[in-house]
């Protein structure tokens, strides 16, 4: 049996004792030889206490391990949470040059993590890979099973792995999907859900689809149709939660893995069916032959290319984005022997994650962190998981008192039964309070036909207490609400056909105010199978004790304990806005050439001039891209310090690969571009798709080795027919840096904002420019630029 966390209240937390020890395990082994293995504790021993961290800093993985990418995370019936990551060099600075298979950690707070082992090792990875290399795991509980699912790109599918605990043994169970699969990209970048009512569904898809598809009852084989749900340029890494009626689909796009050139970032569209239509917050299809809005993160010149996320949720109900990203800092890893490229250096992050107008988005907005945050909420007011082979301190109430008792399982380790009770309920109740705005939870589960479980809160008494049962008689999940020994109104949801009773079933109640919020899941990641709102009264929202109930035999209980609700936050940071206008910096093309100030690089541009009102710029078969610099670029000083730089454009469509647009343009191989670009679908012949790319090409001195050049493109919202433009420069003379964000926007008014660029020596000036270029064929016509005080 493994460590567990012990009996804790607020701001006390499990000791990371065995995890201390963990850390400071250097493995020993050679590259490909099996890996160190967590130290086991003696059964049913649980750490001693130790205060609970009040912050955090980003990365959270980086005591632990060099690089974590592509992270999936999941709270295990063990009380820890566990988290996965894709193949990789994660102990190179220990002295190991070769790489994991699927590693993993535990934590018992979000914040210290320890290395927990890999999933497969050289010596038992499935033949039928053929040796390739493993990415992107999934992590799911359902039906007593851990289930991993990981991309196999050599083999091009996704396989899945089962095991009866977090950290294996592992059974292989093969390729979930046929060939071919029914995608029109790459079958890697898998993500389960299961829905409402239990139906299962798998996600995959890369560059540039994703896919979803049902999936069979024991979720390892695709099966029936399969629907393409959202499409764009480099778009991956699909993620899926309900919530509150809608289903949220969140991806990355742009490039993941190119150092401190990667402009990956996570969006996310919705919709009300888990199979589609998603838009993003503009109402654009992400089925829509463009790039998307909507960033839940982005970069911000320290972390670089923020993505492949998964969510976790805390014992407060504060979610949390985890996902990777890269430190500008120091960006790759060293080459590892049998890779014949770079691997980027991308650990495990977590940021707070808010939800705002019904839509999620990191930290209200301020993007990822890296200085110390408030950290997440990992232990409770008052609770257990009864890993001292006691009851620790809860207390028998109601019917048969006596028929509590401590046991222990291989996955769960402590855990509390009811047996020999009758068909009246009893009570097991923690021995302190939590506050009347709570967030209560238990695993449960009913091994005897007839029984029923309960997770209790606001109980004061017998006859004053919120129960919400998982009732097998009827086949439900039952909410009662008890005041003065009176309901106030028994409500039943049906739990789905199939229910597996004997499993472990999370039951979480949160509640707000008089607003009660009950869901039911196998594994806390937001696709509860089974969900209820209600009201209370007034006298029922109350502080009180948490526990269990049970009514006849064989119910469990384990993880059981509530906490202060957190407190959402409703209100975005403010975006970059515009100040005052700088006419000397502006120009309305209302001539009969452009104003005073501007100069051409390599120009005049054949075709350009004024025109009704319009500066037109028809594009050029030329190119501004590393060694190839062609391209006209029309250029005219900028302010010193601050300042935001906007054009209203319009393209006329060309023939493809056509892009125009602004640049803040040191010289050819030190810029920030935003541009509406045309570019190919890549799997589709002949299809073109818009999106607003915005650029850094600039020198890159923390690569290995140093690069004097390197272009990395991210995708902004979706452009139209008219499209404005906005940069907003910030000179950051702290760490000597030119810090650039991009926005779009298809009425003027409401504005999408990316993540940013930086470039190196803010001494070193930026000009306003224009460009339209790759190829010839189109026409670009600016209507203006404005240039405010930042």
């Amino acid at each position: 049996m493994r460590p567990r966390p012990a009996l804790i209240r607020h701001h006390l937390l499990v000791a990371l004792l065995a995890a201390l020890l963990l850390g400071t395990l250097l493995p020993a082994t050679p590259a490909h030889a099996a890996p160190a293995a967590a130290p086991a504790s003696a059964p049913g021993r649980a750490p001693a206490p130790a205060a609970a961290p009040a912050t955090y800093t980003n990365p959270v993985s980086g005591q632990t391990v060099d690089t974590f990418p592509d992270p999936a995370m999941i709270r295990a019936k063990d009380g820890y949470w566990y988290a996965y990551g894709t193949q990789n060099p994660v102990f190179q600075s220990k002295g190991e040059s070769g790489e994991r298979t699927l590693p993993i950690l535990r934590s018992a707070d979000l914040v210290h993590w320890s290395y927990a082992g890999e999933v497969f090792t050289p010596a038992d990875q499935p033949a039928w890979h053929g040796g390739s290399r493993l990415w992107a795991p999934d992590i799911r509980y359902a039906d007593g099973l851990y289930t991993l699912y990981y991309s196999v790109p050599d083999r091009d599918t996704v396989g899945v792995a089962t095991a009866p605990t977090p950290t294996g043994p592992w059974t292989d169970r093969g390729s979930v999907l046929p060939a071919p699969s029914g995608c029109a990209s790459g079958n890697i970048d898998q993500a389960q859900f299961t829905d409402v009512g239990g139906q299962p569904y798998l996600y995959w898809g890369s560059y540039d689809t994703i896919c979803v598809a049902r999936m069979n009852g024991d979720r390892t084989r695709t099966e029936g149709p399969v629907t393409e749900v959202a499409q764009g340029r480099r778009m991956e890494g699909g993620f899926v939660v309900r919530r509150e009626g809608w289903y949220y689909l969140f991806y990355s796009d742009a490039g993941c893995c190119d150092g401190g050139a990667s402009g990956y970032q996570v969006k996310v569209g919705r919709s009300t069916s888990p199979t589609g239509p998603f838009t993003d917050d503009q109402g654009v299809p992400l089925l829509s032959a463009s790039s998307k809005g909507t960033v839940v993160v982005g970069g911000d010149g320290r972390w670089i290319g923020p993505g492949h996320n998964a969510l976790q949720t805390d014992l407060s109900g504060q979610d949390w984005l985890v996902y990777h990203a890269i430190p500008a800092a120091d960006p790759d890893l060293a080459r590892v022997p049998g890779i014949d490229r770079t691997l980027s250096r991308r650990p495990l992050l977590i940021d707070r994650l808010d939800w705002i107008d019904g839509w999620p988005v990191v930290r209200a907005g301020a993007g990822p962190s890296h200085d110390a945050q408030a950290a997440p909420v990992t232990t409770w007011d008052t609770g257990s998981t009864f890993t001292s082979g006691g009851l620790d301190g809860f207390r028998a109430r109601g019917a048969d008192t006596g028929a509590w008792s401590p046991g222990s399982d291989r996955d769960a380790g402590g855990l509390i039964s009811r047996t020999g009770g009758g068909a009246a309920a009893g009570y097991l109740v923690s021995p302190g309070t939590a506050p009347a705005r709570v967030r209560a939870e238990a695993d449960l589960r009913v091994t005897a036909g007839g029984g029923s479980a309960g997770l209790v809160l606001a109980h004061r008494g017998a006859g004053d207490q919120i129960i919400a049962w998982l009732d097998r008689p009827t086949h439900s999940l039952v909410t009662d609400v008890l005041v003065h020994g009176r309901s106030a109104g028994r409500r039943s949801t049906p739990l789905p056909s199939g229910f597996p009773w004997g499993a472990w079933r999370n039951v979480a109640a949160e509640l707000r105010g008089t607003r009660l919020t009950v869901e039911v899941s196998a594994d806390r990641l937001h696709d509860a199978v089974a969900t209820q709102t209600r009201s209370v009264p007034k006298a029922a929202a109350r502080a009180g004790r948490v526990g269990v109930a049970a009514r006849g035999t064989g119910a469990q209980a384990d993880n059981v304990g509530a906490t202060g609700l957190y407190h959402p936050v409703t209100r975005r940071v403010p975006d970059p806005e515009a100040g005052e206008r700088l006419s000397a910096y502006s120009d309305e093309f209302d001539g009969s050439a452009p104003g005073p100030g501007w100069s051409w690089v390599r120009g005049p541009a054949a075709g350009a001039g004024t025109s009704g009102g319009d500066l037109v710029l028809p594009t050029q078969d030329a190119e501004l891209y590393l060694g190839t610099n062609t391209a006209s670029v029309l250029n005219r000083p900028a302010p010193s310090g601050d300042f935001v730089v906007e054009t209203k454009l319009g393209v006329d469509n060309g023939p493809g690969n056509q892009q125009a647009g602004l640049v803040l343009y040191g010289d050819d191989d030190r810029y920030v571009k935003l541009v509406h670009a045309v570019l190919p679908v890549s799997h589709e012949d002949g299809q073109v798709t818009h999106v607003t790319e915005f650029a850094r090409e600039g020198p890159l001195p923390a690569a290995r080795p140093p690069a004097a050049n390197s272009y990395g493109p991210m995708f902004g919202g979706a452009p139209a027919a008219t499209v404005w433009l906005r940069l907003a420069h910030h000179t950051d003379a702290a760490r000597d840096l030119h810090e650039v964000r991009a926005a779009s926007s298809t009425d003027g008014v409401h504005w999408t904002w990316t993540g940013a660029w930086t470039l190196p020596d803010a001494s070193a000036p930026l000009r306003i420019g224009l460009v339209a270029l790759n190829t010839a064929g189109a026409t670009a016509r600016f209507a203006y630029v404005r240039t405010y005080a930042g």
